[in-house]
């Protein structure tokens, strides 16, 4: 089985100029995902799409060659990621590879791992779904979280009558956090999604430390805290 792991980094990003190789730990944020990915059981396959020179060499320097350049119209802020997934499942027909897995990495999650890459697929796998994602337990529970609509507001899961802590609120509730999206070309070409709703789409949990999502430099500041507390 032919699997393959995608880096999508562009040049461009708003909330953190650069973002993608910004320090983190002593080294650019996109060589984090590099490590895992390389680290990985399962993956077959791995390649990084950018429009950027820069990132392509600091990939190179990390032993992934970046030979082809992403299309310009998939590196604005508007793009997404479905178009950069069909470009790269091209490149790899080009090369000769019929990918049967791709497995989205995004380097925003840098504290993901090996084995999170490898329980996302093998929750594809086990699950005889086509598509799967990972997630993890959310921090604040729906039910201490409102909704403000103009000058009204209200609880996004109603808390029962007299409830008092978590234990009280009932269900169970994870994050979609974007540190793994796995998926068949054949799921993304029926769907143009990386999931769906529901059963079609296995959930891969991992540790909620691991699934922190790098959007600002508030999150940056808690991802370089939660790596000096591992070293």
């Amino acid at each position: 089985m032919k699997i393959l792991g995608l880096i999508p980094a562009r040049g461009g990003s708003k909330g953190i100029p650069g973002k993608n190789l910004v320090p983190l730990g002593g080294k650019p944020l996109i060589a984090h995902t590099i490590e895992a990915a390389r680290s990985s059981r399962l993956l077959t396959h791995l390649m990084v799409s950018t429009d950027s020179d820069e990132i392509a060499s600091v990939c190179e320097a990390h032993n992934v060659a970046v030979p082809r350049r992403r299309a310009p119209e998939l590196a604005t802020d508007q793009a997404g990621m479905l178009g950069v997934a069909f470009e790269a499942l091209d490149w790899c027909r080009q090369d000769g590879d019929d990918i049967d897995v791709l497995v989205l990495l995004q380097p925003t999650s840098p504290l993901r791992n090996a084995a999170d890459i490898d329980g996302t697929v093998e929750a594809l796998r086990m699950s005889g779904t086509a598509s799967a994602l990972s997630a993890h337990t959310m921090t604040e529970h729906p039910s201490e979280c409102v909704e403000i609509n103009d000058r009204n507001w209200k609880f996004l899961v109603e808390p029962p009558r007299g409830a008092t802590g978590r234990q009280d609120y009932g269900g169970r509730f994870l994050f979609v956090n974007g540190a793994v999206y796995a998926v068949t070309p054949a799921f993304l070409e029926r769907h143009k999604s990386f999931f769906l709703e529901g059963p079609e789409t296995a959930l891969y949990e991992m540790d909620r430390l691991r699934g922190i999502d790098i959007n600002d430099s508030f999150d940056l500041k808690i991802a370089t805290a939660l790596l000096t507390a591992s070293d």
